[in-house]
């Protein structure tokens, strides 16, 4: 005989789970019990829901398995919420769960109590609240292979609490581990051909590449394509902007694109061809015009597993619906079999036109930041250059300090390798220090540094207590502006009378300043406050040497742009 919980947990070990993260409460009560003295299963306690989502996501994100996420009943979903938007828009495969109060006081509506399943589907491919302990097997299964199976996305399954304790005889149960199919399936034939042709022929073609690359492993088979053709490769813009699609220091490598659709339009204005891979065709975050982003010239072929996305905004020339890696390596095969010598010829002479701009406008960024060196506080591009020079190739970088980082890693090639950037998806605050900590278990070998705006960070503070109770060392950089800036920069954007005068009620974090420094060591992580680009480069390398958590706080200056410029 075994419990419907130690059922559950037996489920999860079997699918590789290694970690639940939590913050518990009274109807979570029995996995906190049966996780005393579990094989395989360690917990990870945070001090609100926030953090605890946060280090769920980041760790699901760097390990490429399930994070599981144990949160209280209503109240404790509810803290979770917007965490919980972050993994739907990123398409994180987490696996949230939440304690039920007893069912046998289901018609009384205790305390507590609420419909958390109708509140947790908005945001979640699948929701439900598991009524018979011989069907916790099955759930669990399916939980794993919904969450995983593209196009990936978060899952939640409410457990009451009753139903946790209960015992059921094993040998009555199909306890079969979760296994989830393949997802290589490659787009059809017909269609790479002529997608193959379509971009073969075109006059100007470039590439525009997202997320979804990366997470299908597929960044070496985009760079052959991106080779062959010898064409730029341009990444999602800041506000899906999550993870690296192609190498920082590749010289076809054209960094991100702008966040407002009269810049869009502008940049890819000389392209007659875009291929697009592995993102949302286009997740805009401000209302402009001209209303289309995509200049109406453009065809567009575009690949993805999710068939949603393809043609959703914009109509393509050819639609390939398939796994992202199988499709590029199908795609170069029949691209190389079309191309003549002429245009061989001509993808060379472009590639080396693109390497020379690309070096062009990297000399350019690094005279610009010279310039600002002597400016007290740091110039954001200055402090953004001191962490560059700190940062080992294996480094994970986590960002959430959009006004301040604006692609400058990326454009100084600062970033060893694509598998180690987390960008800000969902933005909804509080997600970088969280994410960080998530990140260092799932490599417990790799440096990480969290690059976090000061009022992102507040959101998530108490994760700083979870990574000095199980000491983990991640260096997470404060970028201190003392103010919410992305919202001035945005009413001005809107020409709001008073932010052009430069009014602003509610977006300045001062009287009182907030002591970052005495709030780390509160939480019981070092910290110290630096204000000389040097002596950051050194600070941040010898933190990520260390084997302890560590917070820099680091004032930067307070102007505020008209516009949020991004790549």
């Amino acid at each position: 005989m075994s419990t419907g919980i130690d059922i559950f947990l037996e489920l999860l070990a079997s699918a590789g789970v290694r970690y639940v993260f939590g913050n518990p409460g009274t109807t979570e009560l029995p996995l906190s019990d049966a996780l005393v003295d579990h094989p395989t299963i360690r917990y990870v306690l945070g001090l609100q829901e926030v953090p605890v989502m946060a280090m769920a996501d980041g760790y699901t994100l760097a390990s490429g398995t399930p994070g599981v996420v144990n949160l209280h009943i209503s109240c404790g979903l509810g803290n979770a919420m917007g965490m919980l938007y972050n993994a739907y828009r990123e398409g994180t495969p987490l696996i949230v769960t939440a304690g039920q109060t007893d069912r046998r006081l289901k018609f009384e509506e205790p305390i507590l109590w609420g419909d958390m399943v109708a509140v947790a589907r908005p945001w979640t491919k699948w929701a439900v609240e598991i009524d018979r302990v011989g069907d916790i097997p099955a759930a669990v299964r399916r939980a794993v292979q919904i969450a995983l199976s593209p196009p990936t996305g978060p899952v939640f399954l409410s457990l009451p609490l009753d139903l946790q304790m209960e015992t059921v005889d094993r040998g009555q149960l199909d306890l079969a581990p979760p296994r989830v199919p393949s997802r290589r399936v490659r787009p059809p034939l017909d269609a790479l051909t002529r997608a193959a042709d379509v971009l073969v022929a075109a006059k100007n073609p470039a590439i525009l590449a997202g997320s979804r690359v990366l997470e299908a492993d597929a960044v070496a088979e985009l760079v052959a394509v991106a080779e062959r053709l010898g064409v730029s490769v341009i990444a999602e813009s800041g506000t899906t902007h999550g993870r690296l699609p192609f190498p920082c220091d590749h010289p076809l490598y054209d960094v991100g694109l702008p966040l407002w659709s009269p810049e869009v339009r502008e940049r890819l204005a000389p392209y007659d061809v875009l291929l697009v891979v592995g993102m949302d065709l286009l997740r805009q975050y401000v209302y402009h015009e001209p209303a289309r982003a995509i200049p109406e010239q453009v065809r567009l072929v575009h690949l993805d597993e999710d068939p949603y996305q393809i043609g959703k905004n914009y109509p393509v020339e050819v639609a390939l619906v398939g796994d992202t890696k199988c499709g590029l390596v199908e795609l170069d095969r029949l691209i190389a079999e079309r191309m003549t010598e002429p245009q061989r010829t001509t993808a060379k002479h472009r590639a080396a036109e693109l390497a020379e701009a690309s070096r062009a406008r990297r000399a350019a960024l690094e005279r610009t930041i010279e310039s600002r060196r002597d400016a007290r506080p740091l110039a954001p591009l200055v402090a953004m250059a001191s962490l560059a020079r700190a940062l080992p190739k294996n480094a994970a970088v986590v960002e959430e300090a959009v006004t301040t980082t604006n692609t400058t890693l990326e454009r100084l090639a600062a970033l060893g390798t694509t598998d180690g950037y987390f960008g800000h998806r969902g933005w909804a605050l509080g997600w970088g220090l969280g994410v960080s900590i998530g990140v260092r278990l799932a490599w417990p070998e790799r440096p990480v540094l969290a690059i976090l705006g000061e009022g992102a960070a507040l959101y998530g503070i108490q994760g700083l207590w979870t990574a000095a109770r199980y000491r983990i060392p991640v260096t997470f950089v404060i970028c201190n502006n003392a103010q919410y800036q992305i919202l001035k920069i945005g009413a001005r954007g809107l020409n709001l009378p008073r932010a052009k005068a430069g009014e602003f009620l509610g977006m300045d974090l001062v009287e009182p300043e907030i002591d970052f420094v005495s709030l780390a060591k509160s939480l019981g992580v070092d910290a110290i406050r630096i204000s000389e680009p040097d002596a950051l480069t050194d600070a941040v390398a010898n933190s990520l040497a260390s084997n302890k958590p560590q917070l820099i706080d680091v004032p930067i200056q307070r102007t505020t742009p008209d516009r949020l410029q991004y790549g």
